[in-house]
């Protein structure tokens, strides 16, 4: 990267909310960002990709009226710095986004995961909000200082250091502020899963059990997990990669291989 390194910055809450404006002002102070975002509100859309979107000046950058994906792809092709990016940010989004479950559906986190099959290096960041503490209200730019701090710092810290080499990306979880500045923890995301369904009349309530267990003194997540970092009052960084591995299984080996004598003597049966 170079000195002062080019940042495309985008999010899935939308280009006016608090968390974006938060994480500009902390990027503009060690970088050269170009903000490409979301019109509105794309929670949870995951990496869905449109095939043609509408682009509308903004006064800190452009607004797509799109998906995460679709503002990375609009970046690097045609809105973003020339040649492509040192850096793609995401966020900061309102809500942590944990476990292995959980970043798959983010649109924050699939802004990265964009980025880095663009093979370019990319921090999804986002801030844990406790339900009891601030339920669904707004928060102000404020509250995501510690998330701003961290990753700001990693933002600088990493030009010198090759960590997306063997990371493509990193998911950075950060506490609302409460004293001194949190610790950072190098941690893995959880592997719990708690999702449930229940039948209300002609409609099915789906329902994610994991936020329910937030509580430090009873969380079941093991040390070194991203959600015990956060809940424990640490900012948590996952180095992780795309695209994922390769499961390969001799077991599955020996099914293909039968599939392909099972289908010969199929189609030499018909034949006769």
């Amino acid at each position: 990267m170079s000195e002062a390194p080019e940042i495309v910055l985008t999010n899935d809450d939308g280009i006016d909310s608090p968390g974006l404006r938060a994480l500009y002002d902390g990027l503009a102070e060690v970088g050269d960002v170009t903000v490409v975002a979301p019109a509105d509100d794309q929670s949870a859309v995951g990496r869905s990709i449109s095939s043609e979107v509408s682009v509308r000046d903004h006064e800190l950058g452009y607004a797509v009226e799109g998906t995460p994906a679709d503002c990375v792809v609009a970046a690097m092709g045609e809105l973003g710095p020339d040649p492509d990016p040192d850096l793609v940010v995401a966020g900061c989004n309102h809500g942590a986004n944990l476990g292995e479950y959980a970043i798959g559906r983010s649109g924050t986190v699939s802004a990265a995961v964009e980025a880095a099959f663009f093979d370019v290096p990319a921090i999804a960041s986002s801030l844990y909000v406790p339900i009891d503490e601030y339920g669904t209200g707004e928060l102000t730019r404020e509250d995501f200082r510690e998330a701003v701090r961290a990753t700001c710092y990693l933002v600088e810290r990493t030009q010198h250091v090759d960590v997306f080499d063997p990371a493509a990306y990193l998911n950075v979880n950060a506490p609302v502020p409460d004293g001194d500045p949190a610790p950072l923890e190098l941690t893995r995301p959880s592997s719990r899963y708690e999702m449930d369904a229940t039948l209300n009349g002609d409609s099915i309530a789906l329902q994610d059990r994991i936020w329910e267990r937030m509580d430090p003194d009873t969380l079941p997540d093991p040390e070194g997990t991203d959600r015990r970092a956060v809940v424990e009052g640490r900012v948590s960084v996952s180095p992780l990669r795309v695209p994922q591995a390769n499961a390969h299984h001799d077991g599955l080996d020996a099914v293909v291989e039968e599939y392909r004598e099972d289908t010969l003597e199929t189609a030499s049966q018909r034949s006769r």
